[in-house]
């Protein structure tokens, strides 16, 4: 599914549903990362379904590598704020390979989401970071980015949300 609006950064371009593979492979190599390797329950299936399905749910841009190869990404999806009165962007997931750091396409990836939300008149590009990652919270806060303080996420899953939901 192609983004109308803004050009994108070099290196940097909506995916397709052929790379759901090498987006599917991203995603487990940031769980791992993330020190959580066996929470990923995603299939590829999952991913043509919510993104590039009938009723997508969100979006993923790529990052290649000047070879072509897929090597990072960002899967995003619209938000909306009561309080500014217009949507905003959600960033799930940034991830670029290792090998591939510090070669701008971390950069890269937050400067087409934010062209992308200048481009459509959002407000904010929202994402949550692991308070361990000093690399990545060091990364973002020399692009501007400054925390939420006084904001905690909650989740509902598992058994707390079927009860919940039944």
């Amino acid at each position: 599914m192609a983004e109308a609006g803004p050009d994108l950064p070099a290196g940097v371009r909506p995916a397709t549903p052929e790379d759901v593979p090498d987006v599917l492979r991203l995603i487990r190599e940031l769980a791992a990362y993330e020190r959580e390797p066996d929470a990923v329950v995603t299939t590829e299936d999952d991913l043509h379904r919510w993104v590039f399905g009938e009723d997508p749910v969100a979006r993923v841009l790529v990052a290649e590598s000047g070879a072509g190869a897929v090597v990072g990404m960002a899967l995003w999806f619209r938000t909306y704020s009561t309080w500014t009165g217009v949507p905003g962007i959600y960033l799930e997931d940034l991830y670029v390979e290792p090998g591939s750091r510090g070669s701008g396409l971390g950069r890269a990836l937050l400067t087409a989401l934010a062209r992308i939300a200048v481009d459509r008149g959002y407000r904010r590009v929202e994402w949550a970071v692991l308070d361990w990652n000093t690399p990545s919270i060091e990364f973002y806060e020399a692009l501007g980015a400054r925390p939420m303080e006084e904001w905690t996420t909650y989740r509902l899953t598992g058994q707390a949300l079927a009860e919940l939901g039944a």
